[in-house]
């Protein structure tokens, strides 16, 4: 076991995370997949589009007999007919030909680029001008310029958003293969701690992680577990760490973390069988009394009891073990804000100092408020929209700084 509280940093935390495998897998059909993590790569059945297609309405034409071609000296095309959308054309187009084409429609043979409808006028039935010219491929998408027949159009590890499920469809898959959604056990612990639809007396406080994390674990891609309450007893702790970590993936206790007679956290783990504990204590805060250990193939954490701490530790360090678990290769969390400092900010060297910040705009620049408060104090998460990271080397910030803000 390492010493207790010998705090590592951020970085030597997160390079665990490569050390835990992914989840199993499981097949989704397409209306599910949503937020998934794909646990394969998918092939197009086609070339996507599988023609030369209109990205406008207009003329398609040969390029060449458009050249040249203005308001005060045209370019006077034959119309050969109109293409039916969704039809093949059983026509050709020719130098000085055009033909009808509307968004989406199939370019006939010979015919290389389209002609906006704005940019012509009809003179007969068979005949129109052309007043501007135009370039091979303009207003075309050509065959396989979306994805190759055959090609990989997704890899493995990546989440499905919208867009990636439309393109599934493209493929004509009516089914994928993905990643489980991690299954996490969530553990409160402490006499102090009693149920959210209890009145608590003078020394006890609602459980607060238990709903906090959980949201924290659903946003990420999970499946929150809740284990309940766990007054400070080392059996009862024992028994339902043992329980957790038999049903999910990864497991997390708030609470205990800390140094204290009746914390038994570190005893807890070093009980279970095949477990060892890879840190206590981070250069962090809020946060820095946290735990991850080993056990088996599953990650275990030790979080503070505090609910913003525990919550910045989810955020900050917990989430990238559950992106990994999760099989996510491509990690799509919202790039940071960046923002101005709107008030100068002190820290303590020898840690990073996650402070919770408003943002608000004023005259057109994106500020950051501090919002300053103990790490008890769930009030301040509601008021935060993000938070700002101080170096461990710095002493604070001063006013005006920009901030790079990690939204919440």
């Amino acid at each position: 076991m390492k010493e207790f509280f010998k705090v590592e940093t951020i970085e030597g935390v997160l390079a665990h995370a490569q050390s835990f495998s992914a989840v199993g897998t499981e097949t989704v059909t397409l209306a599910d997949c949503l937020g998934r993590i794909t646990a394969e790569d998918v092939y197009s059945d086609v070339d996507i589009p599988d023609f030369n297609r209109s990205t406008m309405d207009g003329f398609a034409v040969m390029a060449s007999s458009t050249f040249g071609a203005s308001e005060g000296s045209p370019a006077y095309l034959n119309v050969r007919g109109q293409i039916k959308m969704g039809g093949r054309p059983d026509f050709s187009i020719g130098p000085g030909e055009a033909a009808r084409i509307a968004t989406g429609g199939m370019l006939p043979e010979g015919a290389d680029s389209v002609i906006m409808v704005e940019h012509t006028d009809t003179l007969d039935d068979t005949t129109i001008e052309a007043y501007r010219s135009v370039a091979p491929g303009q207003y075309v998408i050509e065959k396989g310029e979306d994805i190759r027949h055959n090609q990989p159009a997704l890899v493995a590890g990546r989440q499905i958003r919208p867009q990636e499920a439309g393109l599934l469809a493209a493929c004509g898959r009516t089914a994928v293969a993905v990643f489980r959604r991690p299954r996490v056990g969530i553990i409160s612990t402490g006499d102090e701690v009693v149920p959210v639809d209890q009145v608590p007396v003078e020394g006890q406080i609602r459980d607060i992680n238990t709903q906090t994390l959980s949201g924290q674990v659903l946003a990420a891609g999970g499946l929150p577990m809740v284990f309940g309450i766990v007054k400070d007893n080392r059996s009862d702790l024992l028994d339902k760490c043992r329980r957790a970590l038999e049903r999910t993936d990864m497991v997390m206790i708030s609470g205990g973390s800390s140094v204290g007679a009746r914390d038994f956290t570190v005893e807890v783990l070093d009980a279970l069988p095949d477990t060892a504990i890879l840190v206590h204590g981070i250069s962090i805060s809020p946060g820095k009394p946290t735990i991850l250990a080993r056990s088996g193939s599953k990650a275990f954490w030790g979080l503070p009891g505090h609910a913003v701490s525990a919550m910045v530790v989810f955020a900050v360090v917990v989430r990238p073990f559950l992106d990994r678990i999760g099989g996510l290769s491509r990690t799509l969390r919202q790039f940071p804000v960046q923002a101005v400092l709107n008030r100068n900010l002190a820290s303590a060297q020898g840690r990073v100092d996650f402070v919770r910040v408003r943002l608000f705009e004023e005259g057109g620049v994106i500020m950051a408020e501090p919002i300053l408060g103990k790490s008890g104090l769930i009030n301040t998460m509601v008021k935060a929209d993000g938070l700002i990271a101080i170096g461990m080397n710095t002493e604070g910030l001063e006013k005006g700084t920009v901030v790079r803000v990690m939204q919440l």
